[in-house]
């Protein structure tokens, strides 16, 4: 499968060896609107306007967004924010 993937313009670099997925989801109910997600990676969160709670913009972000996918989870004081790999 890596073949396919580096034909497919994924080798830009050292990420394209070993480089995995990430998928971010998010819990609007257990949200408790702090914002500090869309403050950090405004290109992957936003606020609802209405309610203030997380919008996810991007559940797979490129490699160059994943450790701040990734710290924006583990910040997030309501556990609101789900990181997984593959």
């Amino acid at each position: 499968m890596s073949d396919a993937s580096d034909a497919s313009g994924m080798s830009d670099g050292s990420h394209a060896a070993g480089a995995s997925r990430l998928t971010i989801t998010v819990d609007p109910d257990a949200c408790c609107a702090m914002g500090r997600c869309a403050a950090s990676e405004p290109e992957l969160f936003d606020q609802d306007p209405d309610t203030g709670t997380v919008v996810l913009l991007d559940p797979t972000p490129a490699p160059a967004r994943h450790a701040s996918a990734r710290l924006c989870a583990e910040l997030c004081p309501c556990g609101a924010i789900t990181v997984t790999e593959d």
